[in-house]
């Protein structure tokens, strides 16, 4: 029998796998900080000796190159990938072997021009399939990252994959994306589930579901939304072959430095929570809490080469955003601070807004409102009278916003605090919603 582990890294919403017999792996489209396969290679006391990669990552920074490099397996890429290392290339219906398991190479493209699925099965009948960014739990992986030409063409090729896998495999062959999870990576409505076969999503995928390929392309193409700039920068790394990752902690900053840093407008962001950050923070931090969405919004709104310098409670949490960041090909940070604000305070300001909740909203009578959502978000729904401007615009467009109290809010208070924080660097008075969206509607404030 096949068996799958995966490595779940649910801050960028993926998951990487290892397919194992008990003796033999392969590890698919593994994540940069390479240490959590050695561990489980290691804990299940197997020798993986194929890396296979589905596609060239648009989301992050891959950790197949330098695993193979360190473990001595083959790397697996495809052939029509335009890469600048030394690899395995492979095409549709070559097959390898690792062990007692047997690969067999499905060209999918769609989510890139050159994807790849790949089918893995033993001598016993016992079949899965690591699909990438091709077909995911629900919905499919989206078209537009690679070229915004070539959308309507990767779309029409995206379905024809999908149906290609779901005609020559059989409905109960499990099926293990990578995307899908949280990525932006993923287009339309992701199911939520966390396992599923090629049967159930004959049922329930967007693709699959849909017999008329132009209106399930029409469909795909209307409902994309934006991503998050750093993207651009991760095909590039991919391509040319990323350097092995370095996670030894960085150069510690003193005050006087820190408050240097601050001077300058450099980025220096704290990792607390934004209800932590509202009650007290250095004058000029940007306030981006550790946790699921950590990475994905610094990389997003940070301009990619300016100096990074981070402020955390403890050694834990540096430790922590360091990984997540070089995950996404942020390697140098310029230096780490370690302590609550009132500690590292050298002659700053310290400074606070108010936290609120859409109840006190609706009760506060005339007031600026600001929606920091994606604009699909905002057609659905809104609150009346707001203005809105997404959060990856508005480093770029606060000069629009006026220079009144402004009451911040998103879905769930995470962007908003991000938004929040943006503005009171910016010197707006800002009173942050940190409060779940479904509560607006609830205090009748929904137009």
């Amino acid at each position: 029998m096949v068996a799958v582990e995966t490595i779940s890294t649910a801050e960028l919403g993926d998951r990487s796998y290892i397919a194992h017999d008990g003796t033999t792996a392969i590890v698919i489209d593994p994540q940069r900080d390479i240490d959590r396969v050695e561990v489980l290679l290691s804990e299940l006391g197997l020798v993986c000796t194929l890396i296979l990669e589905t596609h060239i990552h648009n989301d992050y920074v891959t950790g197949g190159l330098e695993l193979s490099q360190r473990i001595g397996a083959k790397y697996v890429v495809a052939k029509e990938a335009v890469v600048k290392f030394d690899r395995y290339g492979v095409k549709n219906g070559d097959e390898l072997c690792a062990g007692s398991l047997f690969v067999t190479v499905v060209a999918t493209p769609g989510h890139t021009e050159d994807h790849l699925s790949y089918i893995v099965s033993d001598h016993e009948g016992s079949t899965v399939v690591f699909t990438g960014g091709s077909l995911l739990y629900g919905s499919v992986g989206r078209t537009d990252l690679v070229d915004p030409i070539k959308t309507e063409e990767l779309t029409h090729a995206q379905y024809g994959s999908v149906h290609h896998l779901a005609e020559i495999l059989a409905d109960e062959t499990p099926v293990y994306p990578t995307h899908g999870f949280g990525s932006f990576c993923s287009s339309g409505a992701a199911s939520g589930a966390d396992a599923s076969t090629i049967g159930i999503e004959k049922q329930q995928n967007d693709a699959l579901a849909n017999p008329h390929e132009d209106d399930f392309v029409n469909q795909l193409i209307a409902g994309l939304t934006a991503f998050p700039s750093y993207y651009a920068y991760m095909a590039p790394i991919n391509r040319r072959g990323p350097t092995p990752v370095d996670l030894a902690p960085p150069e510690p900053v003193d005050r006087v430095v820190l408050a240097r840093r601050l001077h300058a407008g450099e980025w220096v962001v704290d990792l607390r929570t934004q209800h932590a950050f509202a009650t007290e923070h250095l004058e000029g931090t940007i306030s981006i809490g550790l946790g699921d969405q950590f990475s994905t919004y610094l990389g997003w709104l940070k301009p990619w080469e300016s100096p990074l310098t981070l402020i955390g409670e403890n050694q834990r949490s540096i430790a922590e955003a360091q990984r997540q960041l070089v995950r996404i090909g942020i390697d140098h940070l310029d230096g780490v601070a370690v302590g609550r604000p009132g500690d590292l305070a050298e002659g700053g300001v310290l400074r606070s807004y108010p936290v609120t909740t859409f109840a006190v909203l609706a009760r506060a009578g005339e007031v600026i409102v600001v929606d920091v959502r994606r604009d699909d978000e905002r057609e659905e729904s809104h609150i009346r009278g707001s203005l809105h401007i997404p959060l990856h615009e508005l480093i770029y467009r606060i000069a629009e916003l006026p220079k009144v109290a402004l009451w911040v809010h998103c879905a769930s208070g995470v962007r908003a605090g991000i938004a929040a924080s943006l503005l009171d660097r910016a010197g707006h008075e800002v009173v942050l919603i940190d409060d779940d969206f479904s509560n607006a509607d609830l205090a009748g404030l929904l137009g």
